[in-house]
């Protein structure tokens, strides 16, 4: 059953209790805590006594507040704040799309709250790629008006960018400067991924310091990376970070 968490806005959970070190789901842009990867995750967590969050950054899904008032640094409050108020214990991050950048962050910041991570897709510092990929058309849009719009690939509503978003992206970069994760990390990523591509992946592996990173691309996965051999591998990435960690 969703609950609310009290934060600057309300926001929207569901928690599975079991045994530690708890899994922790955070969601990509524009998306909610009602995917496909999260709920097969819970699933999987009920069925294994395991405990898990999954919950909607503010203006997402179920939570309160407004999308556009957003930021990732705001995103990354949220999440930090959810998992410091409804789980015990450092958890093992689950962090999609621009999830795991915020997991990242959580990472690097945060370190006590972190056993261990496992990304799919991450998009470290994408509002980089989005600022440099603005049209003539689209400069002028968001010089005007603060915000953007584009078709997107995942529903009928376009995708709402801000000028806020990318002013306050460039505060929380990841890969501009040392970025040592504290447990285990397993990154997850596609070859046929059309909105992160592998090369990030790779620059992330080159990029991040710890004792037990390790890459696996997976051929002709797209972004969602939500077909049954790919949330095979996810769980499978889990358990193996779980086991490394004691749990």
């Amino acid at each position: 059953m969703t609950q609310r968490f009290e934060h600057i806005h309300r926001l929207a959970y569901n928690q599975t209790s079991g045994a530690g070190p708890g899994v922790v789901f955070l969601g990509g842009y524009a998306s909610d805590k009602e995917g496909t990867k999260a709920l097969y995750l819970e699933d999987w967590a009920q069925r294994r006594g395991r405990a898990f969050l999954r919950f909607d950054y503010a203006g997402h899904g179920s939570s309160d507040g407004a999308f556009e008032a957003g930021t990732i640094g705001s995103w990354c409050d949220d999440a930090v704040s959810i998992i410091k108020g409804m789980t015990t214990g450092p958890q093992i991050l689950v962090g999609s799309s621009m999830g795991g950048w915020i997991s990242l962050l959580i990472a690097r910041d945060h370190p006590d709250l972190v056993a261990g991570l496992v990304t799919i897709a991450a998009a470290p510092d994408f509002t980089i790629e989005l600022e440099n990929s603005l049209s003539d058309m689209e400069r002028t849009a968001m010089e005007r008006d603060g915000r953007i719009e584009r078709v997107s690939d995942y529903g009928p509503e376009p995708m709402i960018f801000t000028a806020n978003l990318i002013r306050d992206g460039r505060r929380h970069l990841i890969l501009n400067k040392p970025l040592t994760l504290p447990g285990p990390t397993r990154f997850l990523q596609g070859t046929d991924d059309a909105d992160v591509s592998p090369d990030v992946a790779t620059a992330l592996l080159d990029h991040a310091e710890g004792d037990d990173i390790r890459l696996t691309l997976v051929k002709g996965a797209d972004h969602r990376f939500s077909g049954k051999d790919e949330l095979a591998l996810l769980v499978q990435s889990i358990e193996d970070v779980t086991a490394r960690v004691g749990g």
